[in-house]
């Protein structure tokens, strides 16, 4: 795969430079265990081998503290202590960082340890100002589903632990508010889509063997902790291809083809 997207980044970059270049925001957007951070590093780096400033963000790093998840388990919904989930981001602060690495150097911004699923102490520091940011996040561009799309249950998580459709509502609500004018901003998206749970569920599961074992997350967990993402992400494969400039669609052995469309980006 990495390989592959070296190629794949190569292209992205090149049509990037064939425009005038002025401060640009890339999402890379798709479900856990696509690559989403091997093509923002990739990325990242064809940009800078065409001579222009780049650097990358997660939206990861901007998940709330675990402190501000749990005052939202006791206010909103017992299921946003579980990181992931639109509601759960700082949003502000993200926007903020986005509108300090175009105009400033140097710019700290937060690291999310997910072992400790909490944010970390230490921050790390982006040599703005920048050309191009590449932002690579697993909800990028969602947009809100239809009120309709929301009365039943989408999995066992839902059906047994939100019977009344508070939490999924409370998640659709945050996309239409704060995650949509942060969406907004992007210039260039680039979709990952896989073909089904299973994939995502083996492929999340691959990157959990990183983590120290103490901190691991079994294969129980694992699933309970993707079924907090299920109904978004099969709601953005439905929605999010026909917005995309690049489609990228991922095959079970991580071979994957690529859809694109004429750059909608102004010079």
């Amino acid at each position: 795969m990495d390989e592959g997207y070296r190629a794949l980044a190569a292209r992205l970059a090149a049509e990037f430079v064939a425009r005038a270049p002025r401060p640009r925001i890339v999402a890379i957007s798709g479900a856990q265990g696509t690559g989403k951070s091997t093509l923002a590093v990739s990325l990242v780096a064809a940009l800078r081998a065409q001579a222009l400033r780049a650097d990358r963000l997660s939206l990861d790093d901007f998940y709330l503290p675990r402190a501000a998840r749990e005052r939202l388990a006791a206010t909103v919904h017992p299921l946003f202590a579980t990181r992931g989930v639109p509601g759960t981001h700082d949003v502000e602060r993200l926007e903020s960082t986005l509108d300090a690495v175009f105009m400033h150097a140097p710019v700290a911004v937060p690291v999310f340890d997910k072992g400790r699923d909490d944010r970390a102490q230490e921050t790390r520091t982006v040599d703005a100002p920048l050309d191009c940011v590449v932002v690579e996040g697993w909800c990028l561009a969602a947009r809100p589903q239809a009120e309709a799309d929301l009365e039943r249950p989408f999995n066992a998580l839902e059906r047994d632990e939100d019977p009344d459709g508070r939490y999924r509502r409370a998640v659709n609500d945050a996309l239409a508010q704060g995650y949509r004018r942060l969406f907004a901003r992007i210039d260039y998206l680039i979709f990952l889509a896989v073909s089904g749970i299973d994939d995502i569920v083996r492929w999340r599961g691959e990157q959990e063997r990183s983590v120290v074992p103490e901190l691991r997350m079994d294969p129980a967990r694992l699933r309970r902790f993707i079924a907090h993402y299920e109904r978004l992400t099969a709601w953005m494969g439905a929605d999010v291809p026909a917005r995309a400039d690049v489609v990228v669609a991922l095959a079970p052995d991580r071979s994957y083809s690529v859809h694109a469309r004429p750059a909608r980006l102004a010079p």
